[in-house]
């Protein structure tokens, strides 16, 4: 396939990574050469890694590249199979760039984003291709994460469905099925837990290694949920709560005041050096 990746962050370098390695003829496309250019750097470090771990030869490691082309031009689009948008989390934005999308695929290319919260029947509402639309929402890591959960939008076909859920396994990964939902099925389960951590956190319940040890070893989770807080981003945890918040109206879903705080303190986790933890 021609896969075309819009968005070139941690997120979009991964899924283009996954393709690439794959065998894909894979674009990583984003506004500006520089944010290009960084999520391929990001992509040369993992490969090397692999390299180093032997378990990529140089052979395979080359060709991962070769599959690799870096834009800044949006006509690239043209001719892909597949699009994926892999941008901010913001929904004018999405639609703005699948508007531009849709002037400029060919009939039969499917479409999708990699949004973790946002509907998908909004962001592909109006749209030409509205029926080729879904979300295919990758987790971080995306060349590791095993996981691919596949979104129906309120027009989304069946047969686009299908082709999408048949792409994850074919690039080795699992897709599973939902309607569309505030926060889908993982980030609907899983962000309410973290914001339960952290009101514990901020009411003095118990201590952050308290809560993340019995995380660990009663719920046998591979990290407690504030450090995973920290890996995810305190900003698009309070984010994502936010979202599932405005789309149920339930109050159960308001934000932890403590992740406000944090937030507006530039305590963003991992990616700012400091959050729950400090890195």
């Amino acid at each position: 396939m021609k896969v075309f990746v819009a968005g070139c962050g941690t997120m979009g370098s991964g899924i283009a990574q996954v393709f690439a390695s794959f065998g894909h003829e894979t674009i990583m496309f984003d506004r500006e050469a520089d944010l290009v250019d960084r999520g391929y750097a990001l992509i040369e470090k993992q490969v090397r890694r692999q390299l180093d771990k032997g378990r990529l030869t140089q052979e395979e490691a080359e060709a991962l590249l070769a599959n690799l082309k870096r834009s800044t031009d949006l006509d690239e689009a043209k001719g892909a199979d597949l699009v994926i948008e892999a941008i901010f989390e913001d929904l004018e934005t999405k639609r703005d760039l699948f508007g531009k999308l849709d002037k400029l695929c060919h009939p039969d290319c499917l479409f999708a984003t990699n949004t973790s919260s946002l509907s998908i029947s909004k962001i592909a509402q109006g749209q030409d291709h509205e029926s080729r639309l879904a979300g295919m929402h990758f987790f971080n890591p995306a060349p590791v994460m095993k996981l691919v959960e596949v979104i129906r939008g309120a027009k989304t076909s069946d047969t686009a469905i299908d082709r999408i859920a048949d792409v994850v396994r074919a690039i080795g990964k699992e897709p599973v099925l939902c309607q569309e939902s505030p926060g889908f099925i993982v980030n609907r389960l899983l962000i309410p837990m973290i914001n339960e951590a952290v009101d514990l956190l901020a009411r003095g319940v118990a201590s952050r290694d308290d809560i993340d040890q019995a995380m660990r070893l009663g719920a046998n989770h591979p990290m407690g949920p504030l450090q995973l807080a920290d890996f995810i981003g305190i900003d698009i945890v309070r984010n994502i709560m936010e979202i599932i918040q405005e789309g149920t109206k339930d109050p159960k879903y308001q934000p932890s005041p403590l992740l406000d705080r944090m937030v507006k303190d530039g305590k963003l986790g991992r990616k700012s050096g400091e959050g729950f933890y400090k890195y």
